[in-house]
């Protein structure tokens, strides 16, 4: 299998629990936390680990709960390298309103980042051993690190002759889509927000996709829709591909699960087609499971072993 570095420039201690009914103003009885390691690409690393499959995660640790952070990698077992900061990893924290099934997801901003701090992961990709051959950066960018980052780690994966794969939002990803990735995975609203607000039905959806990809921005354009499954758009073929229908617990982490799967499968060859109908499965399988639990790779390789016969 092909290697894959995942990299979260701003991890977190996703701290999960619920309360009957959310009121204002009012203290409220929270049942006992579950923490759990969080971040975009710390999360895709837990998705392939769950998935049967292996990934090394670069981080930035600083602080209690940065050592803390490294603890909960340690127990589920994943190959994680941190790289010091002199600040503290945030904290995030979901709560479920049992009442109603809603869920209330607070993010903080993170650590502020010094030019010396968010430097030294160019240069360790650049210099990591075996070079990776997929390069997935995902998540938020914390203060101190600029718009163009994952530009520039674009950049040094080509050098090392790395595939990017790139998982955010806004700004930072109009920048590494001029530098050119390999793929995108925005959801719906994101990709709105890339291309346009008047892009609103799926041809044109469908036409924007395409063009980033004739542009050379990007070679693949993997837009989720929920519920509604996955728009893949390549120089190949473009498709509309539709999950199975499975109770929805939490929609935590079904993004990184996705591109988890579809990760994982392109690093054991398989085709690209194939590849996108894991990783809908593998995000379908996430909505299954409580909390930010992610993907069960039972969930995902049964969801995929449906999906492949009614796309065939």
């Amino acid at each position: 299998m092909k290697n894959i570095v995942t990299l979260t420039m701003n991890p977190a201690i996703d701290k999960s629990s619920s309360v009957a009914r959310v009121v204002a103003e009012r203290k409220l009885y929270c049942n006992p936390p579950r923490f759990e390691p969080g971040g975009g690409g710390v999360n895709v690393c837990r998705a392939i680990k769950k998935l049967g499959g292996d990934s090394e995660l670069l981080y930035p640790a600083g602080g209690l709960t940065g050592q803390r952070l490294q603890g909960l990698l340690d127990r589920e077992d994943l190959f994680h390298r941190p790289l010091p900061i002199a600040g503290a990893v945030r904290e995030s924290l979901v709560v479920l309103e049992e009442e109603t099934g809603l869920q209330y997801r607070f993010g903080m901003p993170g650590p502020h980042l010094q030019k010396d701090e968010w430097r030294q992961f160019l240069a360790e990709i650049e210099s990591i051993e075996p070079s990776p051959d997929y390069l997935v950066a995902s998540g938020s960018l914390p203060p101190g690190v600029p718009v163009d980052f994952y530009a520039q780690l674009a950049r040094a994966g080509k050098k090392c002759g790395a595939k990017t794969i790139v998982d955010v939002a806004g700004k930072a990803l109009e920048e590494a889509l001029k530098e050119g990735v390999f793929l995108i995975k925005p959801n719906v609203r994101e990709f709105r927000d890339l291309v346009g607000d008047h892009v609103t039905e799926e041809a044109q959806i469908k036409e924007q996709a395409q063009n980033l990809v004739k542009e050379g921005r990007c070679e693949v354009v993997v837009i989720s829709l929920g519920a509604a499954g996955a728009l893949v758009a390549a120089e190949s073929f473009t498709e509309h591909i539709l999950p199975p229908t499975v109770p929805i617990i939490s929609k935590v982490g079904a993004g990184d699960s996705m591109v988890g799967g579809i990760v994982l499968s392109l690093a054991r060859g398989k085709q690209l087609r194939e590849a996108v109908i894991f990783g809908i499965a593998s995000g379908t399988a996430a909505v299954m499971t409580p909390g930010t639990e992610l993907c069960r790779r039972e969930d995902a390789e049964r969801l995929f072993k449906a999906m492949m016969k009614e796309t065939v």
